[in-house]
């Protein structure tokens, strides 16, 4: 009766072992996932039936270290390049989104600045010109300021005079 169980076993193991390696060569012509839970969940066996068995392990690997043929006839595919392309994707995708990022941070402020000037609370977009014409102002309003006192010192001068005048009139009548 032992030897009976132990060719059971035996027998069973064999099984397990033909429905791994033939889910193994479908999986490798259909080009599916070739990790060793999907290998061990479609042939209805335990993850851990690949590890005790080191030689369906090696033909795992192997498998997915294999070329996949290519539909388009261009070069055959394997799952080292394709690991490299998926990296490689990533990196882009992150690069992209930095870019993006930057790109709406710069759309912000351009967007906000214009509504600053627009609502007449941000300073105005020639400072250069008005400050220019404020030196040109203020020359003007020293310029006008010594006319006045001139006009001014001519208007004390002809008040003297006329009160000189009048003064001197008075006396003579």
């Amino acid at each position: 009766m032992p030897n009976t169980m132990i060719q059971g076993r035996q027998a069973d193991s064999a099984r397990r072992r033909q429905r791994v390696i033939k889910e193994l060569d479908a999986a490798r012509e259909a080009g599916r996932d070739l990790s060793v839970s999907a290998i061990a969940r479609a042939a209805g066996v335990d993850r851990t039936f690949l590890y005790r068995h080191p030689d369906l392990l090696a033909q795992l690997h192997a498998a997915q270290a294999a070329p996949i043929p290519n539909d388009e006839g261009g070069a055959p595919v394997t799952m080292v390049s394709l690991k490299a392309d998926l990296l490689n994707a990533q990196a882009r995708i992150a690069r992209l989104a930095s870019h993006n990022k930057q790109l709406e941070r710069k759309l912000s402020e351009l967007l906000g600045e214009g509504a600053w000037r627009e609502s007449g609370l941000g300073a105005p977009a020639d400072i250069d010109h008005l400050q220019r014409q404020v030196t040109t102002l203020e020359q003007q309003v020293i310029g006008l300021r010594a006319e006045i006192e001139e006009r001014d010192q001519e208007l004390q001068a002809a008040r003297a005079a006329n009160r000189e005048l009048f003064a001197n009139m008075n006396k003579q009548h």
